[in-house]
């Protein structure tokens, strides 16, 4: 998909050959995947160490599917690089850094300005989050 406009990691963007879930289980070598919408993420559960990077594909705007996919990646202890790609919109920014999203390629490039105001809107958060900031009820009880 080529390189993401939004990096939130160490080092370099992952640069692997990505290909897709269902030619995955074929390909023995593959450190880098894509997961359309409606495809389980569940499938790479057994493969999280082995990958470099996952793409999680975000066709339309409208469609949040690949939150979930996120979402269920980190919190079963997925490490690599998670990009979004696609139709993505700047008011998604801030909710895709949220559920667990380090790296994001819009399939058009976003405004930088508006782009910093979106992933600072919300510097505390209610719930757990894949972004790896603190709830506010544990920085409020020193948890």
């Amino acid at each position: 998909m080529g390189n993401p406009q939004f990096f939130f990691r160490e080092g370099q963007a992952a640069a692997a050959p990505v290909v897709a879930l269902a030619a995955f289980g074929e390909d023995t070598n593959a450190t880098a995947v894509r997961i359309e919408p409606g495809e389980d993420a569940r499938a790479l559960l057994p493969h999280l160490d082995r990958l470099a990077l996952v793409e999680v594909s975000f066709p339309s705007f409208t469609d949040g599917r690949g939150f979930s996919s996120a979402r269920l990646l980190r919190e079963s202890g997925y490490k690599g690089e998670l990009r979004a790609v696609g139709d993505i919109g700047v008011d998604q920014l801030s909710h895709l850094r949220r559920v667990g999203f380090d790296a994001i390629a819009p399939s058009a490039p976003l405004d930088a300005a508006e782009a910093a105001t979106a992933f600072a809107v919300w510097p505390q958060v209610y719930q757990a989050t894949g972004d790896g900031r603190r709830p506010i009820w544990a920085l409020r009880h020193g948890q």
